[in-house]
């Protein structure tokens, strides 16, 4: 009885930190939902990137003419360019994911 009792706290530990969840860090969001097209450096050098005409977040006149708002509606929103989908809508990030990937987006000016 004694393991079965640890076992299911342990499960419900579980369960609950999934439901409360864990804000991922901007290192890892990057990698995982925009590193493929704005690449590892920010610069939009990937085959996606060059096809897209990405911009070059390295750049300081590229991150000068961006506002912190314009970066969080394009993450919230996505691009839409001639009807078609230019970047994706990533909806399930958290308020506090998105204001730290602004942020790691602003590291990149060089």
């Amino acid at each position: 009885m004694k393991n079965h009792v640890k076992i299911t706290t342990l499960s419900i530990g579980f369960i609950l930190a999934g439901a409360i969840g864990q804000a991922a860090p901007a290192a890892e969001n990057w990698e995982n939902l925009c590193q493929k097209c704005h690449g590892a450096d920010g610069k939009g050098e990937t085959k996606i990137g060059k096809k897209l005409q990405l911009k070059d977040y390295t750049d300081a006149a590229v991150q000068a003419k961006m506002t912190d708002a314009d970066i969080v509606k394009t993450i919230t929103e996505g691009i839409i360019d001639n009807g078609k989908e230019k970047m994706k809508v990533f909806s399930d990030l958290t308020k506090e994911e998105i204001t730290d990937l602004v942020a790691y987006v602003r590291k990149f000016k060089g």
